[in-house]
């Protein structure tokens, strides 16, 4: 075996090697996005304020931009899912935080759910957050 001969055939791995690490970020999907509360207590009342941040759980940061078209909040952890409030989004003023308000009318468990569209990637993102509501 030459030394050209050994010589491209490590060039044809290597080659290999870095078109795979770059096509990772194409294996990415809806599953490696997610909402999380800002703070999982929330103060009830007539305008109550949830916050939420969406993250790349890949790198950890707050994603910008997302399309949320569907939100509701009801008292599911606390066998009540009948009982709905209504909700409203927010201008937010940090990118990958997302706002909403909402008439939380009596203390206990709460479950967000939303629905989403991430700029760039296919499928809907759709997450079920829990928090406790308190006098």
């Amino acid at each position: 075996m030459t030394f050209f001969a050994v010589k491209s055939g490590a060039a044809v791995v290597l080659a290999g090697l870095v078109v795979a690490g770059l096509s990772s970020n194409g294996w990415a999907g809806i599953q490696d996005y997610e909402f999380q509360l800002v703070q999982s207590e929330i103060k009830q009342g007539n305008a109550a304020e949830i916050a939420v941040r969406l993250v790349d759980k890949r790198s950890g940061k707050a994603v910008p931009d997302a399309v949320i078209f569907a939100q509701r909040v009801d008292m599911a952890p606390d066998g009540m899912e009948m009982m709905a409030a209504p909700i409203e989004a927010l201008p937010s003023s940090e990118p990958g935080v997302y706002r909403f308000k909402a008439q939380i009318s009596m203390a206990g468990g709460w479950r967000l759910s939303l629905a989403a569209k991430v700029q760039g990637e296919t499928g809907t993102l759709e997450n079920k957050l829990v928090f406790k509501a308190t006098p």
